[in-house]
């Protein structure tokens, strides 16, 4: 009886040990590559690194927009440093809320920010595949923004996916993955 109650401890404490090594190896399977330490790091640095890009002097005027980002849009475009290094980016304001017009807008945007989008160039192999862009949301105060799981919107986000930043701009003429210069229809 002793033996067959040890056997039969032994025979669970496997089982559970061999199910949590199987939630951990499928875990890992369904990480995302964003959201991780070093993305939020890096998402934060940007910020400051972006600090007055409303004043950049290569920026589009407001125009019509869709989701997901927002009824109005603006772009920016510049170089700007991040920890020592220089990269390429262009920043997106979302705009939307209550009374948001082409004309509110354009007169207030701060009043109808809703939203930052980021596209920044990261360094050659980055992320190959998709022409090595780093992505960011973030709220209109500067926080980094989170999907629906509590994963920060910062890194290469939603890659491997149907939808999200990349799914969507996969789709721009071009490959370069980003819509202001493609061909209006």
């Amino acid at each position: 009886m002793k033996g067959t109650v040890v056997l039969g401890t032994c025979a669970a404490l496997f089982l559970v040990v061999f199910s949590l090594s199987l939630f951990s190896q499928g875990a890992e399977k369904e990480t995302m590559p964003f959201g991780e330490k070093a993305d939020v790091e890096f998402a934060e640095k940007l910020w400051k690194a972006m600090k007055g890009y409303q004043n950049w002097a290569m920026r589009t005027d407001v125009y019509p927009g869709k989701a997901p980002h927002g009824a109005f849009l603006r772009n920016y475009y510049n170089i700007v440093n991040v920890a020592g290094k220089s990269y390429h980016v262009i920043v997106k304001d979302n705009f939307g809320g209550q009374g948001a017009t082409l004309e509110s807008v354009s007169a207030s945007p701060a009043t109808h920010l809703a939203a930052v989008t980021v596209m920044l160039q990261r360094e050659a192999g980055y992320d190959p595949d998709n022409n090595d862009w780093f992505w960011a949301k973030y709220k209109a105060d500067g926080t980094i923004d989170m999907n629906s799981e509590g994963m920060a919107l910062a890194g290469r986000v939603a890659k491997g996916t149907d939808v999200g930043c990349i799914a969507c701009h996969a789709d721009a003429e071009g490959g370069d993955l980003f819509f202001t210069n493609d061909k209006a229809e």
